[in-house]
């Protein structure tokens, strides 16, 4: 036993396990040879121990001199220790994400706190690494930028355990955010732009301007959504009549999947017959008395269980058919709705499309906004950096994202492509799940607690 302590405690012993521990983790795991600059740094902590001899023996003297200053350093020092290990759990390892909207339902309930993994896909290193920890984008008391953009690096991500596949459930940051309107931030910049465009028509982007404080985010700073990715790089998706295919075939919809109905009764339905179908105050959107029509988002068993009762007369699912512009690719000539979408093939990294005036607005974003190049159309041409392309070749893997509560959820249908830059992690399990519409300790769902997700 006092052999292997002296192992233990042998300070080249400690240099080689740390050394190791450190290179694996920072030099060969992120790619980054400037984190050799920490191996000196360890040196001298396991062997020379010149830092702590100079430095750090005199920074204790001052603050062990005094009573007050002592206890005030003691609460500074545990504070940064403490953020600086959240901070890499956060950048590596997980995040936590809880569930706003019903979008999700009833895969995910608002209500549901997630553990999000960064190794599932591989951590992305952030675009603007000066910020304070554990905020996202927002300072929580004054409302200002939580992060500085005086130092911002180009897109990056370390090997993860696999790449995104068909079916996951994806939190990635909001594509559509790159643009915030920071007095009305429910809305997506270009609907409002369009909005304005419609009524001022050249002047819109000038009145748009003074009716509202209008920001750019970064990639790594924008809002952060989650969807499944019912379609991956070289996929084509179709949406026929609000059922969704994926190559020429019929999706395989997880059994959580909602759709609008329009729910026709001869008398009020019991709200326990609601509860014991498990749907919430959100699965309700209206009831006209006087019609007696209710408006629901259902899943397949909960249309079943209605049509059994005796009082429900018709259930019929809602079919949007009115093309708008807030559908993708907001262009006049697609006349696609949430129920009425594509075909759309999804771009790949080093795939190559044959670009025609037709099909532009299809991946003009990603040629313009994701891949940062200098578009425009000149006499009927399109000119891509100066020069005239019939050819385009993606520099990134592309994604379709779509909530599994169909007509509530504002996913691809509405904003398009999510770029492979934009994923941050795979939601693993459920940790804690409290019910809005419930008080303590009923709001508590244990049955959801530490449960994973239908893929």
């Amino acid at each position: 036993m006092n052999k292997l302590n002296e192992i233990i405690t042998n300070r080249w012993v400690r240099f080689v396990f740390w050394t190791t521990v450190w290179v694996l983790w920072f030099v060969v795991w992120t790619a980054n040879p400037w984190w050799l600059l920490g191996v000196p740094v360890i040196f001298d902590l396991c062997i020379t121990k010149w830092f702590s001899r100079t430095v750090w023996s005199r920074y204790k003297a001052w603050r062990d001199s005094n009573k007050a200053v002592k206890e005030v350093m003691s609460w500074v020092e545990a504070i940064v220790w403490a953020a600086a290990v959240a901070a890499i759990v956060h950048i590596y390892v997980f995040q936590m994400y809880k569930i706003p909207t019903s979008s999700m339902e009833k895969s995910m309930m608002i209500g549901d706190y997630l553990y999000v993994s960064k190794i599932t896909y591989g951590p992305k290193m952030p675009n603007t690494p000066i910020a304070m920890p554990l905020v996202h984008n927002t300072m929580p008391l004054t409302g200002g930028k939580s992060y500085c953009e005086a130092l911002k690096y180009p897109y990056k991500r370390i090997a993860g355990r696999r790449n995104v596949e068909r079916g996951d459930i994806v939190v990635f940051n909001f594509p559509a955010g790159d643009t915030v309107l920071l007095e009305n931030q429910a809305v997506t910049y270009y609907d409002v732009l369009r909005e304005y465009q419609r009524r001022y028509g050249r002047s819109a982007r000038e009145r748009l301007s003074k009716d509202y404080t209008i920001v750019a985010r970064p990639v790594d700073r924008r809002e952060n959504y989650v969807k499944r990715a019912v379609g991956v790089p070289g996929d084509t998706v179709e949406v026929r009549d609000g059922i969704l295919w994926v190559n020429g075939s019929m999706y395989d919809d997880p059994s959580g999947r909602q759709y609008l109905f329009r729910v026709r009764v001869s008398s009020p339905i019991a709200s326990n017959v609601f509860e014991r179908l498990g749907m919430s105050g959100y699965d309700i959107v209206g009831y006209d008395r006087a019609a007696g029509e209710y408006q629901m988002f259902l899943r397949d068993s909960d249309v079943e269980a209605l049509k059994a009762m005796n009082n429900v007369m018709e259930v019929e699912r809602w079919v949007d058919n009115l093309s708008a512009d807030v559908f993708f690719p907001n262009d006049p000539d697609y006349h696609w709705t949430e129920d009425k979408f594509g075909p759309l093939w999804i771009p790949s990294k080093g795939a190559t499309v044959a670009l025609t005036l037709e099909n532009l607005p299809l991946y003009r974003r990603i040629i313009d906004v994701y891949e940062e190049n200098d578009l425009a159309v000149e006499d009927g041409q399109i000119v891509i950096n100066g020069e005239v392309a019939d050819r385009y070749t993606f520099k990134m893997d592309y994604y379709f994202m779509m909530g599994d509560n169909r007509h509530n959820s504002a996913d691809s249908r509405f904003w398009g492509f999510v770029p492979e830059d934009h994923v941050v992690g795979h939601p693993s399990f459920v940790w804690l799940s409290l019910d809005p519409e419930k008080s303590f300790p009923a709001n508590i769902r244990w049955e959801r607690m530490f449960r994973g997700f239908e893929q």
